[in-house]
């Protein structure tokens, strides 16, 4: 298949199996899924891979549960350090998760990313990857002081954007929204709407010969 989509859980892979993409399971965080990536590219190469499930929303996204977002770039957003209060990036510290070059850990997504979104109705900006999900409102609002323009948090985008670079395949990460992040409350959680938007823009991806092609981007 020339689109592998990677997943944590077998629940956001249950209503993808039918799509003209092969699935992978990852395991759950960024380490789980860069080695699910490296070891599916290896089985069998891919031209585009996706990153894809649900995940929280932030507050100043304006988006809220059912609502879909494609990544401009995908920011491993808890990789860096301490200096008392005052949080250093690995670009601020002069360091990469790359071996041979600068980034930091941000990783550009697939060149036919914003016309993904644009066709599908979803929000486009930057999508974080933390190691942990944040759980009060004061965390999220200075991760988007952070990371301005932020829209979701997952935990899994740039472990699969990370091992895609390495392997020179293009990648993006696509979430249907099931919550806002802030306070843990799983009774507001809306997951079936969230897994319905992430597979309206996987359908979408999918189908984008039909509706013009994507470029020099195209899968």
């Amino acid at each position: 298949m020339d689109v592998l989509i990677v997943v944590a859980t077998a629940g956001e892979a249950g209503n993808l199996r039918d799509l003209p993409a092969r699935v992978t399971v990852s395991g759950v965080g960024p380490v789980a899924a860069a080695l699910a990536t490296q070891r599916a590219l290896q089985e069998a190469p891919a031209r585009l891979v996706v990153s894809a499930g649900i995940a929280g929303a932030y507050p100043a996204s304006g988006l809220t549960p059912g609502d879909l977002a494609v990544s401009s770039h995908v920011i491993q957003a808890d990789l860096g350090a301490w200096d008392g209060d005052d949080w250093l990036s690995l670009e601020a510290l002069g360091l990469s998760v790359l071996p041979d070059g600068p980034g930091g850990a941000t990783f550009p997504a697939w060149d036919g990313a914003e016309v993904l979104a644009r066709r599908s109705g979803a929000a486009f900006g930057p999508m974080l990857t933390l190691s942990s999900v944040t759980g009060s409102l004061e965390r999220a609002r200075q991760l988007e002081a952070r990371y301005p323009g932020a829209l979701t948090e997952g935990m899994e985008g740039a472990g699969v954007s990370h091992a895609a670079r390495l392997a020179g395949v293009p990648a993006l990460e696509l979430r249907g929204v099931s919550n806002a992040v802030g306070p843990r409350d799983r009774s507001a959680w809306r997951i079936p709407e969230a897994l319905r938007a992430t597979r309206r823009g996987l359908e979408t991806l999918l189908n984008g010969s039909s509706g013009g092609g994507w470029g020099a981007g195209a899968p």
